[in-house]
């Protein structure tokens, strides 16, 4: 019995990095995705391995389905706490008890921050559905019994994800020509890299002589005027907290190219940028949960 209950084991390591592979893309929490993986192991053991015919597509069924059933729970306390006062703003990585700050910033940076920003939008069946099928290839005959739906209908509810995570043709991505997006991905890119890196000079080069940076009050610590005009003295200001930088990642915002800031992939601020000729013309930082929420944001692509 013992060196049955060790074979199994060592099966399941197997395949415990694929598993949390799949829990961290369903669920954007290290610590949760451990867990649900942890929780997989323990129901194995409650079960005849022997009649498992398939151990790696069992382990990752059972692993989506508690998944999904942690993400109907979080959806169902967004719904309770809709209009309470927002929790504070999460700027370090791995914050929060229990928490690996390296292997968790490690974990964002692997699977993008604007990825996970636009998957935490998504409803839990649709967010299975897309991650199983369209970042680890599971057929959709698979998918449709751990959504409860037929195959037909998880096939619908991964478009209905998909469309949202890269934008619908001629609403977001299709609504600059391709080109342009290009070339203002370009624009923005340098400019987080000037701040990333602390480079006066890079910032003044991105930005218009005459640009304008206004703010929502909530992203600004007080005293700090929610408007700032000349590339100069945005460029300073940048600068002194461009330690948010580093949470930032182009994206498209409402069908342009801007910016979403998201320690641990969680969404606290989008910068809206306009670009002209070649330079950063004007950005406004939103940090309201109500304006953050009416945003329509994808992912980049490639």
């Amino acid at each position: 019995m013992d060196e049955e209950r060790d074979e199994l084991a060592r099966r399941f390591e197997e395949q415990r990095d694929r598993l949390r592979a799949v829990a961290y893309r369903l669920l954007g929490s290290a610590s949760e995705a451990e867990d649900a993986v942890q929780e997989a192991w323990l129901r194995l053991g409650r079960v005849d391995a022997a009649q498992v015919e398939n151990l790696p597509a069992w382990l990752r069924t059972v692993v989506s389905r508690i998944c999904l059933d942690l993400l109907r729970s979080r959806a169902a306390r967004r719904e309770e706490l809709a209009g309470q006062q927002p929790p504070d703003q999460p700027w370090e990585d791995g914050a929060g008890e229990g928490a690996d700050p390296e292997r968790e910033a490690l974990l964002v940076e692997s699977v993008g921050r604007a990825l996970l920003v636009v998957l935490d939008r998504l409803g839990p069946a649709e967010r299975v559905a897309f991650v199983l099928h369209d970042l680890f290839a599971v057929p959709f005959e698979q998918i449709a019994p751990i959504v409860e739906r037929t195959p037909v209908a998880a096939k619908k509810l991964a478009s209905r994800a998909r469309h949202r995570v890269h934008g619908v043709p001629g609403q977001l991505a299709g609504a600059r020509p391709a080109g342009e997006l290009a070339g203002h991905r370009r624009v923005v890119e340098a400019f987080l890299a000037a701040s990333r890196g602390g480079d006066l000079a890079g910032l003044l080069a991105v930005l218009a002589p005459d640009v304008v940076r206004r703010a929502d009050p909530a992203a600004l610590p007080a005293g700090v005027a929610l408007e700032s005009r000349g590339a100069r003295a945005v460029a300073t200001e940048t600068l002194v907290f461009g330690r948010r930088a580093r949470w930032a990642e182009a994206a498209l915002v409402d069908g342009a190219v801007g910016v979403v800031v998201a320690p641990r992939g969680r969404l606290v601020l989008v910068l809206a940028v306009t670009v002209a000729e070649d330079r950063i013309a004007a950005y406004e930082v939103i940090a309201d949960p109500a304006r953050l929420a009416r945003l329509d944001l994808a992912v980049l692509g490639d």
